[in-house]
C-alpha cells in the first residue's frame, strides 16, 4: 500500500505548490501599509496594487470608483519593467496611535517621466503633487534629487496613496515613506556618493584632457570623450544634473539621458578602435590592423561612431524620438565590445596587457548591465547595490580604460623610440666605416661643412689626409684578417692622439682623414702633423706578427687653402702624394 500513498503525497505537493504560485502572481491583495511608532523608512511595494491605463486617460475619480480592479504586481520587487501606458498604483496606509504624523514620500528612481500623487482619505484628497523628471525642479514639492512630496497622516487614521507614473523608460518604483530625519540621511549618504564618484569622473576627465593639450594624444582625447558621456549620464540617471547642472532645463532633462548614452557610445568606438590599431612594442601599424583586429575593423568602428554621431545630432533636432534613442543604445550599445573582441583576445593571449585590460572592463560592464536588466525584468531585488550596479560598473570601466590609454601611450612611445633609434641606426650606418667605426666619406662631408659653418673669424680649419706606407706589403705577407686589425689598432693610436672634438675618419683601404678646428696658425696645424706621423713610430702588434708602417700626410688650412670641403680635400690628397713623391714618411701642406 505504500506505493499509492506516496503518489498521493506527491500529488498533494504539487497542488500546494501550484497554488502558492497561483497566490503569488494572481493572489489577493496585500494588506495595507501599517505606519507605527519607531519606524523610520519604510517599503510601501508590499502594499502597492496596480491598475494599467493604456490610454492614459483615467482620472483619480474614475479610479477611485474602480478600487475593485486593482490587482498585485507581477514581481515582488520594486519593478514593473518597461511600459509604454501609464501605471496607477494604490497604497492603503494605517497609522498607528503613537506614529509620527509628518512623511516624506520618496520615489528614489529620478529617470521617470512624471508621477501624479495623491494622499486620499474617506474620498478626499489630502494632498497632491505632481513629479518626475520633466516637472521643472523650481516646482517640485522639495527641491531634492529624488522625486520626493511630504505628506501629513495624523496618527491612528487611514489613507490611501495613489501614484499614476508614466515614463518612457524602465518603471523601477523604489518607493518608501520616510521620517524627516531619516529622509535626510538617506539624502545626504547619497549625495556623498554621488559627489565622490562624479569628482573621480571629472578627475579622470580634466586628467585626460590635460593629456591631450600637453602631449597632442588624440587618445587622451577620445578617452574624455566616453568619460564626458558616461559621467554626465550617471549625474542625469541619478537626479544630480537636474538638480545642481540644467535645474529648469526641460528640453535637457528630456534628452540628456540620450545624448550623453550617445556621446559614450561614439568614445567608445573611437577609443578602443584606436587603442587596438596602433602599433605596440615597436610593430608596425598594418601588422597590428592585420593580426589583431582584420582587415576593416577600423572603416566598422569609425563608421560607428558617425552613425552615433548623426543619430544624435537627428535626436537633437527632434527628428527621432526617445523610444528611437533607447532602441539604438540598447542595439549599438554592446557592438563596440564585440568588434574589439577578437583583438583583445589575440592581445591577451600574448600577453598584452592591452587586451588583458579591455577584456576586465567588457566583463564587468557585462556583469553591471545584466544586474541592471534582472532588476528592470523583476528578477533581483531594487535596493542600494543593484540600482548603483551600473553606475559603479561604469566607473570601474573608467578606471580600466584609463590604465589601457597609459599601456598605450607608453606602446606608442616605445614604438617611436624604436623607430627613432632604427633612423639613428641606419644614419649611423650610412655615415660610419663598418671596420673600424669612425666616419666615412659621407660622415666627413658633414662634418668639414659643420666645422666650416662654426669657425670664428680668427681660428682655422685643418683637414689631414693619411695615407699608409708599407700596408700592401703586410697585407699581402699575412693576409687580410691581419691587415684588418692593424687598420683598428691604428684607428685607436689617431683617436688617441687627438682631441675629442676632432673628427677621425676612414676614406676606404689604408686612406684617414683627421679634421680639426679652432687652430690659432699654421705652427700649430704642423705640430699636430708631426704628432700624427709619430703614431706610427712604434711598431704594431698583430697577435704573433710584428708589423711596422709609415705615414704620408698632406694637410690644407681654411680659409687660407680653401673654403669648402671637396677644395681641402683635394688639395691635401695633392700635398699627400708630393710628399709621397719627395720620399715617404713626412707631412707636407698644400702649397701652390
Amino acid at each position: 500500500m505504500r506505493p499509492p500513498l506516496s503518489l498521493f503525497q506527491a500529488a498533494r505537493q504539487f497542488v500546494l505548490l501550484a497554488l502558492g504560485w497561483l497566490l503569488l502572481h494572481t493572489g489577493t491583495l496585500a494588506g495595507p501599509l501599517r505606519l507605527e511608532e519607531g519606524h523610520r523608512a519604510v517599503d510601501a511595494w508590499p502594499a502597492v496594487s496596480l491598475l494599467a491605463d493604456p490610454s492614459r486617460t483615467l482620472t483619480l475619480e474614475q479610479v477611485l470608483a474602480q478600487r475593485d480592479r486593482f490587482g498585485p504586481p507581477p514581481s515582488p520587487h520594486a519593478t514593473l519593467g518597461r511600459r509604454d501606458e501609464a501605471m496607477w498604483l494604490r497604497i492603503p496606509i494605517e497609522s498607528s496611535e503613537r506614529a509620527s504624523a509628518r512623511w516624506i514620500l520618496d520615489i528614489d528612481y529620478p529617470a521617470l517621466h512624471r508621477i501624479d500623487a495623491y494622499l486620499v482619505s474617506e474620498g478626499r484628497v489630502l494632498r497632491q503633487g505632481v513629479l518626475g523628471s520633466h516637472q521643472p525642479h523650481s516646482q517640485r514639492p522639495l527641491a531634492s534629487r529624488s522625486h520626493a512630496m511630504p505628506i501629513e497622516l495624523p496618527p491612528g487614521s487611514r489613507a490611501e496613496l495613489l501614484l499614476r507614473v508614466q515614463t518612457g523608460g524602465a518603471m523601477i518604483l523604489p518607493i518608501t515613506l520616510n521620517t524627516l530625519q531619516a529622509f535626510h540621511e538617506r539624502a545626504l549618504a547619497e549625495q556623498t556618493l554621488q559627489g565622490a564618484l562624479a569628482g573621480l569622473g571629472i578627475a579622470l576627465l580634466v586628467y585626460s584632457l590635460g593629456r591631450f593639450v600637453t602631449l597632442r594624444e588624440t587618445l587622451s582625447l577620445k578617452y574624455a570623450l566616453l568619460a564626458a558621456g558616461s559621467i554626465f549620464f550617471s549625474l542625469f540617471q541619478f537626479g544630480i544634473g537636474a538638480q545642481y547642472l540644467w535645474r529648469d532645463w526641460i528640453w535637457m532633462e528630456q534628452h540628456a539621458g540620450g545624448l550623453f548614452s550617445l556621446m559614450a557610445l561614439c568614445g567608445s568606438f573611437l577609443f578602443i578602435e584606436h587603442a587596438l590599431t596602433r602599433p605596440v612594442g615597436g610593430r608596425s601599424a598594418a601588422l597590428v590592423h592585420t593580426r589583431y583586429t582584420g582587415r576593416g575593423f577600423s572603416r566598422l568602428m569609425h563608421g560607428g561612431a558617425v552613425t552615433v554621431a548623426a543619430v544624435a545630432l537627428a535626436y537633437a533636432l527632434g527628428l527621432i524620438g526617445t523610444g528611437t534613442i533607447t532602441a539604438i543604445v540598447s542595439v549599438l550599445g554592446p557592438v563596440p565590445a564585440l568588434l574589439g573582441l577578437p583583438g583583445a583576445m589575440a592581445r591577451a593571449r600574448e600577453r598584452d596587457p592591452v587586451g588583458w585590460g579591455f577584456l576586465l572592463a567588457w566583463g564587468i560592464y557585462a556583469l553591471a548591465t545584466a544586474t541592471l536588466i534582472g532588476v528592470i525584468n523583476g528578477v533581483l531585488p531594487v535596493n542600494f547595490w543593484t540600482l548603483h550596479s551600473f553606475e559603479f560598473g561604469a566607473t570601474v570601466d573608467m578606471l580600466f580604460y584609463l590604465r589601457v590609454l597609459s599601456l598605450s601611450t607608453q606602446a606608442m612611445h616605445a614604438a617611436a623610440q624604436h623607430a627613432s633609434r632604427e633612423r639613428d641606426i641606419f644614419h649611423f650606418l650610412a655615415h660610419s666605416d663598418p671596420l673600424t667605426g669612425l666616419h666615412n666619406r659621407r660622415g666627413l662631408q658633414s662634418q668639414i661643412k659643420s666645422a666650416l659653418q662654426k669657425r670664428e673669424p680668427e681660428g682655422r680649419v685643418a683637414l689631414y689626409l693619411l695615407d699608409l706606407d708599407g700596408f700592401k706589403t703586410v697585407n699581402d705577407r699575412h693576409g687580410h684578417e691581419v691587415g684588418d686589425q692593424l687598420l683598428l689598432l691604428l684607428s685607436r693610436r689617431l683617436q688617441a692622439a687627438t682631441r675629442a672634438q676632432d673628427t677621425v675618419a676612414r676614406l676606404g683601404g689604408d686612406e684617414f682623414v683627421i679634421l680639426t678646428s679652432g687652430l690659432s696658425g699654421p705652427a700649430q696645424a704642423e705640430s699636430l702633423a708631426q704628432k700624427l706621423l709619430d703614431t706610427v713610430r712604434e711598431p704594431f702588434q698583430v697577435g704573433s706578427h710584428r708589423c711596422e708602417l709609415g705615414l704620408s700626410i698632406g694637410y690644407a688650412l681654411a680659409p687660407a687653402d680653401g673654403t669648402d670641403a671637396a677644395e681641402l680635400l683635394r688639395k691635401a690628397d695633392a700635398a699627400m702624394y708630393a710628399g709621397k713623391q719627395a720620399g715617404k714618411g713626412m707631412a707636407r701642406r698644400w702649397s701652390a
